[in-house]
């Protein structure tokens, strides 16, 4: 997850408020010294980092409860508040239309993962019905329109560069003019240090040349404090419009990327959570903070799987509902789950799943899922439509041609047995998914 130790540090640091008889001072100020903490070691910037927690600190103690409101909901409420603040409290998206050619500049400093990221946008709006093209501007790095080439290539979007030209506002222009009927044109430029005189020149060249709609820096969330530097920096070069924060993956200096936000001014509108080019979200802040906090985050699970493309047809999913639940069907599941990305990651999107599993029990299910997928591969398709025709020696034989156990095979074979029953408990009630029970009502509603 995301700032994974951040978000257990202060998830840790509310359990110790509600473990609490009373919410006095004393357990406020220990809270804000725990945040301070926390935010410190994310290398988050200390002047904002006091800020917060006075802030905290001053309105846990002085602020007057809401009607039906305890004083350990409203602690936890006002440090949801406090800290979705400082990322910035709405969401500020992209914008796109059908039909009318929008241009974004992507800027930032040599290794920050600026092409990458530009194919990964590309995707995203590729994936919700969008045109997009890719310009690739970048004359000073020997490879980089080959890396381009390849990204483009796998998600199918047309791509626009010069292998030997140095002209990179020619080529801007000439891609501009190639793409007039796409929906948003990416311009990927060259990586530029913000002590590169001549680079940071020419970008301000580029951008008067080209007149982008939109120009948005890409940071690379592993530097930490340093993104402050950068980011005023390019923003006397050129106007930032928007942030796009990469490698927030594994991190434990994304706080200190993520401050780079209140020394432009500019909302943070992407991240980048993987090295895949489907890893990248958009981000909300709300939603991102609760996911800090461990209250998981199911738009984005809901998202993921939109964009795994798991559709079930309407015959099938009857056929589902009434019973008739095979382990192909098991299969085709295990399959989507995979192309939703990591086991871990999905879990840590529901409520009160995120800090409440050990590390090794989830990679003992990822596991077990991925030894599933191979057993089911080794039946028959006589077996794998009517799970009933096994015998023991049946299960000896699947068991030898998957390079598993006898008692793996029947695991599977009584945990299908298990999900068959639930999809027809589905059809006859409503099963609630999640009960929510590890944070007050008013928390949960914040999210």
């Amino acid at each position: 997850m995301v700032l994974e130790r951040l978000g257990s540090s202060i998830y840790t640091a509310l359990k110790k408020v509600f473990k609490a008889a009373v919410v006095d001072e004393a357990i406020v100020k220990e809270l804000a010294r725990d945040i301070q903490r926390a935010l410190l070691q994310a290398d988050v910037n200390v002047k904002l980092v006091l800020d917060i927690s006075k802030r905290i600190e001053d309105r846990t103690l002085k602020e007057e409860l809401p009607p039906g409101i305890s004083r350990k909901e409203h602690v936890v409420k006002v440090v949801y508040q406090e800290i979705t603040r400082f990322l910035g409290e709405k969401q500020v998206q992209l914008k796109v239309e059908l039909g009318k050619r929008r241009v974004v500049m992507l800027v930032g400093i040599q290794g920050s993962g600026k092409t990458t990221a530009s194919a990964k946008l590309a995707r995203f709006l590729q994936k919700r019905g969008f045109k997009p093209a890719l310009v690739c501007v970048d004359t000073f790095r020997p490879g980089a329109l080959d890396q381009l080439k390849q990204l483009a290539a796998q998600i199918n979007v047309p791509l626009y560069g010069e292998l030997d030209s140095k002209d990179a506002i020619g080529i801007a222009q000439r891609g501009l003019m190639k793409f007039e009927s796409q929906d948003v044109v990416l311009i990927d430029t060259s990586g530029r240090h913000k002590d590169e005189k001549e680079l940071i020149e020419e970008m301000k060249q580029l951008e008067k040349a080209i007149k982008p709609d939109e120009i948005m820096l890409v940071i690379d969330g592993t530097i930490g404090q340093q993104a402050e530097l950068q980011a005023r920096a390019f923003n006397e070069a050129t106007p930032i419009g928007s942030i796009l924060v990469t490698k927030l993956d594994g991190s434990a200096r994304g706080g200190g990327a993520l401050s780079a936000v209140a020394a432009t001014g500019s909302p943070i509108k992407f991240v980048g959570v993987g090295e895949r080019i489907r890893d990248i979200e958009p981000f909300v802040p709300s939603r991102f903070v609760g996911r800090l906090l461990g209250m998981g985050d199911l738009e984005s699970l809901i998202e993921k799987v939109r964009d795994a493309e798991i559709k079930i047809p309407q015959k099938k999913a009857k056929q589902i509902l009434s019973g008739k639940f095979t382990l192909t069907d098991m299969y085709e599941q295990f399959e989507a789950m995979k192309g939703m990305g990591p086991f871990k990651r999905l879990l840590k999107l529901l409520p009160g799943m995120s800090y409440n599993i050990p590390d090794d029990m989830i990679e003992t299910a990822q596991g077990r899922l991925e030894k599933w997928r191979v057993i089911i591969q080794s039946m028959t398709p006589k077996e794998r439509e009517n799970p009933k025709t096994f015998s023991s020696s049946r299960i000896r034989r699947v068991a030898r041609g998957s390079g598993t156990s006898e008692k793996e095979v029947k695991e599977l074979l009584q945990q299908h047995t298990m999900m068959r029953r639930m999809m027809k408990q589905l059809r006859r009630k409503k099963i609630p998914f999640l009960a929510g029970k590890q944070f007050p009502k008013e928390f949960r509603q914040a999210a």
